[in-house]
C-alpha cells in the first residue's frame, strides 16, 4: 500500500525557473493530501483549511480509512463530506467505512446502482473483494455548486467512462478533480459497462478543455497535469 503524499506542482517564476511546491503552499491556506490507495492505485484527495476543523474527502478507494483516520486525528479534523466522482468500485469501496451519520456523501444519480449494489462490479474487480453499498445523501448534476470550505465548486457531468462521472472545478484555486475522465496524456476507459468513447470525447472537449488552460487536473489515477498540457498533447482526444 502506498502512503500519503503531498501533491506537488511545478510553478514557474517570472524568469522561467521551475520550483516544486506542495499544493498546500501553492493554494495558501487550503491543504490537499493526495493518497494513492487500493490494489490498483486510485487517487483520493483529503482537503482541509489550515487551522480549520473540517475536512472533505474526494473519492474513497479501498484502504481509505487506514490512511484518512490518522490524518484527521493528527490535524484535529472532523470529516464532514465525501464527494464521489463516480461509482466504480476503486473510487467508492472505502466510503462506507468512513460515512458516519454526520458525513454527507455526494454522487450522481446515473451511478445509483453502482453505489447501492456494488456487487454488480465484481466481474471487473480484484477476485475475492467484497463491497459495501454507500448511501448517497446528496445527488448532484450539471450546473450544481458545492462549497469547498468557503470556495465555490462547480459540478460538471462528464459521462463516457461511466454514466455518472462528475468533475469538481474549484475556480478560485484553478484546480479540478476529474475522477477517471482524463489523465496525464491519457483518458478513462470507455469499454466498461455504461462506457462510450464518443460520449467521453465530447465530455472532455466540452467540459474539460474549456476550463482555463492553467487549471490543475487532479485525476483518479496517475500524476497531475493541466488543461493546457492535455489540450496540446493528449493523443486520445484533441480539442474540438
Amino acid at each position: 500500500m502506498l502512503g500519503v503524499r503531498d501533491y506537488e506542482s511545478k510553478v514557474g517564476n517570472l524568469l522561467g525557473i521551475h520550483q516544486r511546491f506542495s499544493l498546500s503552499e501553492f493554494m495558501n491556506s487550503l491543504r490537499i493530501k493526495k493518497m494513492e490507495l487500493g490494489p490498483i492505485g486510485t487517487n483520493a484527495y483529503l482537503v482541509w483549511e489550515e487551522g480549520g476543523k473540517e475536512a472533505i474527502l474526494i473519492d474513497a478507494p479501498p484502504e481509505s480509512k487506514e490512511e484518512v483516520i490518522p490524518i484527521l486525528e493528527r490535524e484535529s479534523l472532523l470529516l464532514t463530506e465525501i464527494w464521489l466522482t463516480h461509482g466504480h468500485w476503486d473510487h467508492m469501496a472505502g466510503a462506507a467505512e468512513l460515512a458516519t451519520s454526520s458525513v454527507s456523501v455526494v454522487g450522481h444519480l446515473a451511478d445509483q446502482m453502482l453505489f447501492e449494489k456494488p456487487a454488480v462490479m465484481s466481474t471487473f474487480a480484484i477476485p475475492g473483494m467484497e463491497f459495501q453499498p454507500i448511501a448517497i445523501t446528496r445527488w448532484v448534476d450539471e450546473g450544481d455548486t458545492l462549497d469547498l470550505l468557503g470556495r465555490k465548486v462547480s459540478v460538471y457531468h462528464c459521462p463516457g467512462h461511466c454514466p455518472g462521472n462528475v468533475i469538481f472545478f474549484v475556480e478560485a484555486e484553478k484546480v479540478c478533480f476529474v475522477g477517471d475522465v482524463i489523465f496525464a496524456q491519457s483518458v478513462g476507459r470507455a469499454d466498461l459497462p455504461g462506457g462510450d468513447f464518443p460520449t467521453l470525447e465530447s465530455s472532455i472537449q466540452k467540459k474539460i478543455y474549456t476550463l482555463p488552460e492553467e487549471t490543475e487536473i487532479l485525476p483518479g489515477h496517475g500524476p497531475n497535469t493541466t488543461v493546457g498540457n492535455e489540450r496540446r498533447g493528449n493523443p486520445f482526444v484533441r480539442p474540438d
